[in-house]
């Protein structure tokens, strides 16, 4: 089996090109690094049935090129994280819409089956708790650039289902439940990182408004488990299937086990939303998947518990800071080194 990981230098798709290899696959990574980091996938490089390639997505001449003999791909390049949806939300519509189409027009010339990731964030503000993958989706104001990303994501939904629907070609869209564990950055906005780095190094651990919201957290080896799962079941093409844990708790209850597990003397404090991503920002107070459809499929779901993920990501944190080594196994291609001639 050859597969090609989209956004595979990233915290998830480092994680399934690990697992990927582990089965024996053989895997190309193509990433730009814009959220991405060689550090990643650095312990990769010397598998000889591993490859990576520094370009975009966007560009379809090096994108046809690593589609060439490759059996499936897992789209996972976009634009995430909360602090750079808001800052860039110009970035996030153009990364994630225009890539997934350049990626799907590609695929369909030899169809070549694809698994794309999206997001909770496609739920909005609905509350029918737990949601359902056939549920309707509630987003806020398109003024409010918080919802760019969910529109995105939801765009790249449609144009996969609609590739399936009227090509044929095999598209199965995953929607990916707060995914944590080691090298997840807290860099855009991410809770569990953020929280567990400021608790090792003592700093206050901020929470973002009343902290009454509740989530729940997937450990990163349970979804890379159920990703491959449902690659290798029959008769995905068309769905739509969460991924994720059902073990809901409050950001607020989240910031103290971190600091009980860390044994940390961090201060939790509070910081209003508006002072974190300026006036008119919105949240959801739950986001819980139903994982019915999963069950079904694989006949498992992610349930490491939430202690248990934190002391991973704790121990993570203190192994850090680790030194940039040089990814000497860059293999960028002729369609890449045509393009930056």
């Amino acid at each position: 089996m050859r597969v090609l990981i989209t956004g595979g230098a990233g915290f998830i798709g480092s994680h399934l090109a690990e697992r990927c290899l582990q089965e024996g696959w053989k895997v190309s990574v193509l990433d730009d690094l814009s959220t991405g980091s060689l550090e990643n996938i650095l312990h990769l490089k010397d598998c000889a049935e591993f490859n990576f390639t520094l370009g975009s997505v966007l560009d379809r001449p090096l994108l046809t090129e690593l589609l060439e003999g490759c059996d499936l791909v897992f789209h996972l390049a976009a634009a995430v994280g909360v602090r750079l949806i808001v800052d860039n939300p110009v970035r996030t519509i153009e990364t994630n819409v225009n890539g997934t189409a350049v990626l799907l027009a590609a695929a369909a010339r030899n169809q070549i089956p694809l698994i794309i990731a999206s997001t909770s964030e496609v739920y909005g503000k609905s509350t029918a708790i737990p949601f359902r993958e056939d549920a309707d989706l509630v987003l806020g104001a398109t003024t409010k650039a918080r919802w760019s990303y969910a529109a995105s994501k939801a765009l790249d939904e449609f144009l996969g289902i609609a590739y399936w629907t009227h090509s044929g070609l095999p598209v199965t869209i995953i929607r990916l439940f707060n995914t944590v564990g080691p090298r997840q950055t807290g860099r855009y906005g991410m809770v569990l990182p953020s929280f567990v780095r400021q608790a090792v190094r003592g700093e206050p651990i901020t929470v973002y408004g009343s902290g009454a919201q509740r989530r729940c957290f997937s450990y990163v080896g349970d979804v890379v488990k159920a990703i491959l799962r449902l690659a290798q079941t029959p008769g995905i093409a068309g769905e739509v299937v969460n991924i994720g844990n059902n073990e809901e708790i409050t950001i607020r209850d989240l910031a103290h086990l971190v600091k009980e597990i860390a044994d940390s003397t961090s201060p939790i404090v509070h910081m209003s939303y508006e002072e974190a991503y300026g006036v008119g920002f919105e949240d959801m107070a739950r986001r819980v998947p139903c994982l019915e459809k999963l069950e079904r499929l694989t006949g498992d779901r992610p349930q490491t518990p939430i202690r248990t993920i934190i002391r991973t990501v704790v121990e993570h944190e203190r192994m850090q800071p680790r030194p940039w080594g040089i990814f000497a196994c860059h293999q960028v291609s002729k369609a890449a080194a045509a393009t930056e001639a």
